[in-house]
């Protein structure tokens, strides 16, 4: 049971048993921080070299010059997603709110957009399910995250 606590005692305010939770233990912290690290090597993937890497993890051929730069677009909108995310983790507070709702906004249309083309083409290399499952798992993570980061802000609101 979540128990506030003096807000001297607790750096985001909301305790366990009234231990103090780091702020670096906070989990919503943790969790855009992780989302980014793994983020970075696909988005990478995406735009570093796609005629070199991306034929190596998926059944792909070698592209021309228009589908390596909309890949390279995409690299870089995967890198601004991340940008936000760790903003969020670092800056913390309304910040950390909305790096968490777009992450969950991110994922969840990945995983869609996934399952979508599972419905219609069938099944996806192996990677590409990984990832599918990964982006579930990760868009229902955020909205625990969301959830208790609310709360807690909540609970907080009382303190101060």
């Amino acid at each position: 049971m979540l128990k506030p606590v003096e807000e001297e005692q607790c750096k985001i305010n909301i305790c366990f048993n009234s231990k103090p939770i780091p702020e670096t233990m906070n989990p919503s912290r943790l969790y855009l921080i992780f989302s980014a690290a793994g983020l970075l090597p696909i988005a990478l993937s995406y735009g570093i070299d796609p005629n070199r890497i991306l034929p190596k993890l998926l059944k792909i051929q070698p592209m021309g010059g228009d589908l390596v730069h909309i890949l390279r677009a995409v690299m870089g909108l995967y890198l601004a997603i991340l940008v936000l995310w760790l903003l969020g983790a670092i800056r913390g507070g309304s910040l950390m709110r909305t790096a968490i709702i777009s992450e969950i906004v991110f994922m969840s249309g990945l995983a869609a957009g996934r399952l979508i083309d599972m419905l219609l083409n069938g099944w996806p290399s192996p990677i590409l399910i990984g990832y599918t499952v990964a982006e579930l798992m990760l868009a229902s993570l955020g909205i625990l995250c969301l959830f208790s980061y609310d709360r807690n802000s909540e609970a907080t609101d009382g303190l101060t």
